[in-house]
């Protein structure tokens, strides 16, 4: 889709009630999309949504009715939108809260971030992820300018967040004690989420050690093991532990000291 066409797209929908900017975000504002990656257009509203507005705008858009949600149709922290297909290709239009967002940053900077549960995001969804997805996106439509220095603002990580994040490694290590657990019952199952989440909170402490936004657990592994300060390997071996975590008690303990292994070397380049 060209940028023109992107932009005519957000601009209409910046000229929705309650709508204050439009951005793109995702792996295409990123510059990491494949050829087939959905365009992913951050609506940032405030007050009251013109969701009735945004349906006619959808139906015009597609020439089909679309689902689109009114705020909190998808849980709590993806806020709600619609999936359309727009001049063949996959659009996602995603609410985002501007006044929660701005609570959000708030915390961040205080070094304050919680976890809550949200459809789509097995990890969990980390509230700093709202600053990250200001902090990578690419503005298409903002009238008041809000948003453009909001991501001005969000271009330094917080250094509070840094240590928040990399404090919060003892988690990791307590879910491989958990992990054990998985072992002694041969209950792989309880073992593989263990140890998801093990690999998960290494992720964002490695990413804050580094001064990175990680806004997603889709391909957190992959981008985790580019940074600079990854150990090495990082990338292959916490794949292969949860590629094979094995059925028996054996097998499981061989995977679980594989992850305190790395799990070390994780601490080693946060500092502790």
């Amino acid at each position: 889709m060209r940028d023109e066409r992107l932009r005519e797209i957000a601009g209409r929908l910046a000229g929705v009630s309650g709508v204050v900017a439009v951005v793109l975000g995702g792996s295409r504002a990123r510059g990491t999309h494949r050829p087939d990656s959905d365009y992913d257009l951050g609506l940032y509203y405030r007050g009251p949504l013109a969701v009735g507005d945004l349906r006619a705008l959808a139906l015009e858009m597609t020439g089909e009715p679309t689902e689109v949600t009114e705020p909190g149709g998808w849980g709590p922290w993806v806020d709600g939108g619609g999936w359309l297909t727009v001049d063949g290709r996959r659009v996602d239009w995603i609410y985002r809260d501007l006044d929660r967002v701005h609570r959000v940053w708030h915390d961040c900077r205080a070094g304050r971030y919680e976890i809550g549960i949200q459809p789509g995001h097995p990890l969990g969804f980390y509230s700093h992820a709202y600053a990250g997805e200001v902090a990578l996106c690419k503005v298409l439509a903002d009238g008041s300018g809000e948003l453009a220095a909001l991501r001005a603002e969000t271009a330094e990580y917080p250094p509070a967040l840094r240590e928040a994040l990399v404090q919060g490694l003892w988690e990791a290590g307590f879910s491989l004690m958990t992990a054990g657990y998985g072992a002694v019952g041969e209950d792989p199952v309880y073992a593989a989420g263990a140890l998801f989440r093990a690999i998960g909170v290494a992720c964002h402490a490695l990413h804050a050690a580094d001064g990175a936004w990680l806004i997603n657990e889709k391909g957190m592994v992959a981008a985790t093991g580019r940074l600079p300060s990854a150990p090495d390997g990082f990338a292959e071996r916490a794949q292969a532990l949860l590629a094979s975590v094995g059925g028996t008690r054996e097998e499981i303990t061989r995977t679980v000291a594989a992850a305190e292994r790395l799990l070390a070397d994780v601490r080693a380049v946060c500092g502790g």
